[in-house]
């Protein structure tokens, strides 16, 4: 894979897409008809990895390569991805194990802000393209779904093993950002994280060591051992291999919140399920408290 050849959006086109087949599928609307449901999440699981690859073949001036049902999920969106003058695209079943592997653990994971998103806004019974389309807008935060790419930021920012010790001084220190360490949910080792790293250790055999491999090893030998880490539960999560995955494997970091929003699509889909088939579920509505002042004297305009 080569890297894009202009600063395009992979994640902008992504959401738009998703958004704009609301359009294509106006029966999508009759969200209390389980058939026509099922029929639009077929369809979403199917096109997500078409959508993300166009989106990816657009920013590299290529034309498009259109999906291969002989392969499975993964195999195919790698073909989609990399397909150039083959007859016959034969994906590289590492990388096509790393994506499984990664999409799996990517596919749901409790309230966070995407998938609280697609439950707000598809509490509104709007068509699932909708509500998925607002789901993938949160997603493409640098907290959220670009948090991976802030991991690779610091690590480029660190540069070298020497450097380690000064920046986890300035963290300390309330200087510096400390990113793909800690969770809202996990308060030890994301297990999430154990797994990605055996991967890592997979997809390095066959793309070469990533240069920071060194820089993220010594990071987390350093967390594991630190009181400053320790007492504050900040162990490494998901976020802090799997951007290392990606970039190895040759994707932009552009497209790290697409691959991410690949295998959510699955999860956003089972909660957006749940809501509308749980009788006791009303439209999102939180309420807000007002704590400030209770009354305050009118001033008339020419008094201000």
């Amino acid at each position: 894979m080569e890297t894009f050849r202009y600063d395009a959006h992979p994640m902008g086109m992504f959401i738009s897409t998703v958004a704009a087949l609301s359009t294509f599928y106006p029966e999508a609307n009759q969200v209390r008809n389980p058939d026509v449901r099922l029929k639009q999440i077929y369809r979403l699981i199917g096109k997500v990895p078409t959508i993300a690859a166009f989106s990816y073949r657009h920013g590299r001036g290529l034309p498009y390569v259109y999906p291969d049902n002989d392969l499975s999920y993964t195999g195919n969106f790698l073909n989609m991805l990399d397909k150039m003058t083959q007859v016959k695209y034969r994906p590289d079943p590492v990388k096509e194990r790393a994506l499984d592997v990664l999409f799996i653990l990517h596919a749901d994971h409790e309230q966070n802000c995407g998938t609280n998103a697609m439950r707000a806004i598809g509490s509104s019974q709007v068509d699932p393209y909708s509500a998925m389309a607002g789901a993938a807008a949160a997603l493409y935060g640098p907290l959220h779904g670009g948090a991976n790419e802030e991991v690779l930021k610091m690590l480029t920012e660190i540069g070298s093993v020497k450097n380690i010790p000064a920046f986890i001084e300035k963290v300390k220190k309330g200087e510096g950002r400390l990113m793909g360490f800690g969770h809202r949910v996990y308060k030890n080792y994301d297990p999430r994280a154990r797994i990605i790293k055996r991967t890592a250790d997979e997809v390095f055999k066959v793309t070469g060591v990533n240069p920071l491999l060194e820089v993220a090893l010594e990071m987390e030998r350093i967390a594991l051992q630190d009181d400053y880490f320790i007492s504050r539960k900040l162990y490494p999560n998901v976020d802090f291999y799997s951007g290392l995955i990606y970039q190895a494997m040759g994707f932009p970091v552009s497209f790290f919140p697409v691959l991410f929003a690949i295998p959510r699509t699955v999860g956003w889909l089972t909660q957006w399920v749940e809501l509308l088939t749980d009788s006791e579920q009303k439209i999102a509505r939180p309420r807000q408290l007002y704590l400030g002042k209770d009354a305050r004297d009118y001033v008339e305009m020419e008094k201000r």
